[in-house]
């Protein structure tokens, strides 16, 4: 199937999985200058790590500008893209809800949400609202920017330094030893949880270099065998995320950096730990193993 550059459309044959693949729906992230915000535009206000969304018998959804009192000509409104063709705005003051159905969530509520394209949405927006957010005064020269008028960027007057949207590569790693997979558990999550080997790249890196460095620094293993999986753009950090599948001789010894991973082991198909879902790359690569796909 087509698609327009800028805008993401799934094939039809293919199997709804990760967070950005929401066909049916159509997400186009080109930016339109100029572009005032309309009664059946879609509104994105986040409080810190929560967004303002909608309840209805069929789950969460997005609100319209109709759907508050305070939203007017004058409100300070962000265009940011389109969902089914319909505008977003990132608003920036807190508008005031007509019903009480509208609430503020957890970004977090992206893992669970049965709308996918409302889920893709919200955490889009909340990389944008960050960005916006970090880059209100130049870095150069420390003048406070303007939005430029006809592309996504933020400029100062003052120096004319343009700021692009930042997106970190960063790589995450399926390592297997015949029939077993590396996992590792970050000293960061909740206990009991694993995935895979993860990390950004660094400066004069290539991903593959990268995959070997982020693994012999945080299990001690060195890899073989670096194959392209796939990639995903992962709002949440910035970041795209690339992923890759390599092989390591088991009977190397694990040696933890003691800093980012507590724990790391091979396991087996039939018992995996607790782990990441398919919403993100790294569970799909660790589902994949788990049917014998990978």
């Amino acid at each position: 199937m087509h698609s327009t550059p800028g805008q993401f459309v799934a094939p039809a044959n293919s199997i709804i999985s990760m967070i950005q693949d929401i066909f049916p729906h159509r997400f186009d992230n080109h930016f339109v200058a100029g572009k005032s915000i309309e009664d059946k535009d879609f509104v994105l206000h986040y409080k810190d790590n929560t967004l303002l969304l909608k309840n209805d018998k069929t789950g969460l959804e997005l609100p319209q500008k109709k759907d508050f009192t305070n939203i007017t000509d004058q409100t300070e409104a962000t265009f940011l893209f389109t969902l089914n063709e319909v505008s977003c705005f990132l608003v920036w003051d807190a508008p005031l809800a007509k019903e009480s159905d509208i609430t503020y969530q957890e970004i977090n509520f992206f893992r669970t949400a049965s709308r996918k394209e409302v889920a893709w949405v919200g955490v889009v927006g909340y990389h944008l609202r960050n960005w916006y957010a970090e880059h209100r005064f130049c870095g150069k020269c420390g003048t406070k920017t303007i939005h430029k008028p006809d592309e996504r960027a933020m400029m100062c007057p003052n120096c004319h330094t343009l700021f692009f949207p930042k997106i970190s590569p960063a790589i995450i790693v399926a390592i297997t030893s015949g029939d077993k997979i590396l996992l590792a558990h970050n000293a960061h999550f909740k206990p009991g949880w694993f995935s895979l080997i993860a990390g950004y790249a660094d400066v004069g890196e290539t991903l593959e270099e990268t995959v070997r460095r982020e693994v012999k620094e945080e299990v001690g293993l060195d890899v073989k065998n670096i194959r392209y999986y796939t990639s995903q753009p992962w709002p949440l950090s910035g970041s795209v995320m690339v992923g890759f599948t390599a092989e390591a001789d088991e009977n190397q010894p694990i040696v933890i950096d003691q800093n980012e991973i507590a724990e790391a082991a091979w396991y087996t198909r039939g018992n995996l730990p607790d782990h990441p879902t398919n919403v993100s790359v790294g569970g799909e690569l660790i589902e994949k193993f788990e049917k014998g796909e990978l």
